[in-house]
């Protein structure tokens, strides 16, 4: 039994329980969908709302999980077939044909492939971060919810899928008043749309709901599209934020494009 051999599997499996816990999170965010809808079924009808998208989106993502998994413990199976003996205890284990082994190898580096290509080219996105402002979902010290903010990204770790991040911001005199880090999965950061590249820009029409930068701050908030005549992507966007009232009315407050984001399940209230 060669380190090759045995690595393979360990890597295989390593593979297997990240996906199982991306499944699960996934798992988690339909069933908030489902509560949402068996309760509110009428908004699906309002202007601007995407429940529907992201629902679809989220099947698509639990889809492409499951059948990554079956492929990975197939692999699996494979791997341990072939170090295991196939007869009584004691009794050398027959090799396989020549032909055989090859096109099972073939295989399974065609599944391989198959896995990696879209989960190298995420990973090489998330890497390409560095040194970039996101959103960042955090949840404080003490605090019973989780903060929406704008961090600085310092490395991306490919194996364990974790950013580190920055808060740029110093802290408040109590609590030492300094920039804090903080390591965050993937699924709690949101890259922020960019001034050089408009081809991967989300157009947010009136009455979408987003997520975006208060004027003036590094914190982000929950605000609903209210201009009309907004005509290009880059284009600074009109904004109510949420219980953001004053003199009885909610003000309309310009944000640029690219501090606004699509809004997440459970954003900052």
């Amino acid at each position: 039994m060669s380190s090759p051999e045995i690595s393979g599997i360990l890597e295989n499996s390593k593979e297997l329980d990240r996906l199982r816990k991306e499944q699960e999170e996934v798992l988690v965010e339909i069933n908030k969908m489902h509560k949402k809808l068996q309760a509110t079924p009428e908004v699906v009808e309002k202007p601007g709302d995407n429940s529907l998208t992201k629902l679809k989106i989220l099947y698509t993502q639990a889809k492409e999980l499951s059948e990554a998994e079956v492929t990975v413990s197939t692999m699996l199976l494979d791997q341990l077939d072939a170090l295991l003996p196939s007869g009584p205890p004691g009794q050398p284990k027959r090799r396989m044909e020549g032909n055989d082994q090859k096109r099972k190898r073939m295989k399974n580096d065609s599944d391989i492939s198959r896995i990696s290509t879209t989960m190298r080219s995420q990973l090489e996105a998330c890497s390409n971060l560095k040194g970039e402002q996101v959103a960042a979902r955090v949840r404080l010290d003490e605090a019973d919810k989780d903060e929406w903010f704008v961090v600085k990204v310092l490395h991306f770790d490919k194996e364990t899928r974790e950013f580190e991040v920055l808060d740029e911001e110093p802290g408040d005199d109590d609590e030492g008043g300094g920039q804090r880090k903080y390591k965050l999965p993937m699924s709690r950061i949101i890259p922020f749309p960019k001034k050089n590249d408009l081809s991967n820009v989300q157009d947010f029409p009136t009455g979408s709901q987003v997520l975006a930068v208060y004027p003036g701050t590094t914190a982000l908030y929950k605000a609903t599209v209210v201009n009309v005549h907004r005509k290009r992507k880059t284009d600074d966007y009109l904004l109510e934020f949420d219980d953001d009232e004053e003199n009885g009315a909610l003000p309309q407050r310009t944000v640029p494009f690219q501090k606004v984001v699509p809004l997440p399940e459970e954003p900052r209230q």
